[in-house]
């Protein structure tokens, strides 16, 4: 547990990007971004992440970029911005580039509602090729959920739902200002399944206030017994600094380093146990889920959602702080809602700001990547040039964390959780200038 302490704490960024969205800024702007666009490979696939910041009240937790939305006028108007983007950003491109992959996020997309879903996907079939689509997700609130808004899902293409759930207790949940029964949550799944959306994902969230070994045990038991194919259980990041409605937390109610590796390991335990594979550091699949079969296969890749196996090189976001990654780099739209619709109706880029990616960035983005995904990796004939690196292992070599043999690293069991800080040595972003992330645990 001493070791627990002394690391568990640390502040380390969740690597779903390198350089991370933290390290972005403004010397990069529309022009790049442009650039970019243009530079895309017409014959290649990209993938698309649609951003709909607004939900009907914002959790306690919740640390996205999105809002309460007040009234219907509002919705529609960010719905006919995020379709002129579309055609902004379109228009770029140097040819109709095909999407190989469609992905809602927010907030809670589905406050579009049906039509508005419907009218943003057939704007993005007139103006690139989504022809051959391999997987088309959303995030979806189990409380806002009908029969006749799954029915439509399917109509646009949707095959996959990711559902918030993050704690079945109803003392935790009044906590995080998330009341959600699980007789909703069971609803919810069976209205996506009859309507055909088969491949069903659950997000949890361990370290939240009220939690115990026995209450997320709980969770994941009765979460295990609608077998969804995938179940990914977050880290909650407390950044009160950054995020108004967190300070609605108590922090004297959070967990502390040990309970929250303890909730950690009742988790893994309790999936393990009902048949799930363990993916990376939160994310758990069915073995015959394409999410397990990369990790098996040594295909597993880490984005701005996460773990996937999506392939692709390029990511092209829409919508308010949307994030995009493109050959040349990472862009990232105005976060502020009416500053992104004042620049995409004037018929320029949202961009905010962003990064050139250099070949020193892309070698270390690969060595991050790798150890978040595979746990391990083998410098090869780069074990001289990240040396400085390796020698700043060995505190977690000595704690029992890492294994290091020549140039080959790999996260023990116990370091498996540590791998955030393994990574971090890699980042050469990364300073004492007091930059806050969540916690390596």
């Amino acid at each position: 547990m001493d070791t627990v302490e002394r690391y568990a704490a640390l502040s380390v960024p969740r690597y779903t990007s390198y350089p991370t969205a933290a390290d972005f800024d403004a010397a990069v702007g529309p022009r790049d971004h442009a650039r970019w666009l243009r530079d895309l490979d017409p014959r290649e696939a990209v993938s698309a992440y649609v951003h709909v910041p607004y939900c009907q009240q914002i959790c306690h937790y919740c640390g996205c970029h999105a809002k309460m939305a007040r009234r219907d006028t509002v919705i529609d108007a960010y719905r006919d911005r995020l379709a002129e983007e579309i055609r902004l950003v379109a228009g770029l491109c140097a040819g109709r580039i095909p999407i190989g992959r469609l992905a809602w996020g927010g907030g809670t997309p589905s406050i579009l509602g049906a039509e508005g879903l419907v009218r943003i996907v057939d704007t993005l079939a007139r103006h690139f090729d989504t022809s051959d689509i391999r997987e088309h997700s959303i995030e979806l609130d189990p409380r806002q959920l009908s029969p006749e808004l799954c029915r439509r899902l399917v109509d646009i293409g949707v095959d996959r739902a990711s559902l918030g759930v993050q704690d079945t207790n109803p003392v935790v949940q009044q906590a995080i200002g998330r009341e959600q029964p699980m007789d909703v949550v069971r609803a919810a799944v069976g209205t996506l399944r009859d309507a055909g959306i088969a491949r069903i994902n659950i997000d949890l969230i361990y370290g939240l206030p009220e939690q115990t070994e026995r209450s997320i045990a709980d969770t994941c038991d009765a979460v295990a017994a609608m077998r969804p194919d995938r179940i990914a259980c977050y880290g909650y990041a407390h950044l009160p600094h950054r995020r108004a409605n967190q300070r609605l937390i108590d922090p004297q109610r959070l967990p502390g380093p040990v309970l929250r590796m303890a909730l950690a390991e009742a988790v893994r335990d309790s999936l393990i146990s009902h048949g799930y594979e363990r993916v990376g550091i939160d994310h758990y699949a069915l073995a015959d889920d394409p999410l397990a079969q990369a990790m098996r296969g040594g295909r597993l890749h880490r984005n701005f959602q996460g773990y996937t196996d999506d392939e692709g090189n390029s990511l092209i976001g829409f919508g308010a702080s949307a994030i995009s990654q493109l050959p040349g780099g990472f862009v990232q739209n105005e976060p502020a809602i009416g500053a992104y619709s004042r620049m995409v109706t004037e018929g320029r880029l949202a961009t905010r700001r962003g990064h050139e990616l250099s070949d020193d960035d892309r070698r270390r983005a690969s060595i991050i990547e790798a150890l978040m995904c595979n746990l391990q990796i083998d410098l090869g004939t780069d074990g001289g040039r990240f040396a400085d690196e390796v020698a700043l292992l060995r505190p977690y070599v000595a704690d029992g964390l890492v294994r290091v043999a020549g140039t080959r690293i790999e996260m023990t069991e116990i370091g498996r959780p540590f791998v955030r800080l393994a990574a971090a040595v890699f980042d050469r972003y990364r300073t004492e200038s007091g930059m806050r992330f969540s916690g390596a645990v």
